[in-house]
């Protein structure tokens, strides 16, 4: 660091010119922003298979199969999945009058169905 008084060298970091005295610039410390306080997340969280595959669901496709098979009128795969909407209505007209219902086990069976996220269940 060189003194704009005499011009001579100094040392990286002294506060003093070592030949006048005088005092040096002192390099300026940018501040490190601030992180935002990031509340935790209570949504389902994908899972990942491996580095290279699309994220998944933490909720099983054969259990809300076997679920929606046998009381799927009742919505009880839909509680499952996260969809309690969704679910409730269900419960209140017996699976949307049945038609839900099947939908819902085609969707399952294909593997198109989602959790409340939109991740496709795992297998």
């Amino acid at each position: 660091m060189r003194c704009a008084r005499c011009s001579r060298e100094n040392p990286m970091g002294a506060a003093f010119c070592t030949g006048c005295g005088a005092p040096l610039p002192q390099p300026q410390v940018q501040p490190q922003p601030q992180q935002p306080n990031v509340p935790p997340t209570y949504y389902a969280q994908p899972v990942y298979g491996n580095q290279y595959s699309q994220p998944c669901s933490q909720y099983s496709r054969w259990l809300a199969f076997v679920l929606c098979f046998f009381v799927g009128v009742l919505g009880v795969h839909r509680f499952y999945v996260g969809k309690v909407g969704t679910g409730i209505l269900y419960l209140c007209t017996g699976g949307l009058f049945g038609i839900g219902w099947l939908i819902d086990i085609i969707m399952i069976a294909c593997g198109s169905f989602t959790d409340m996220a939109g991740f496709q269940l795992r297998i």
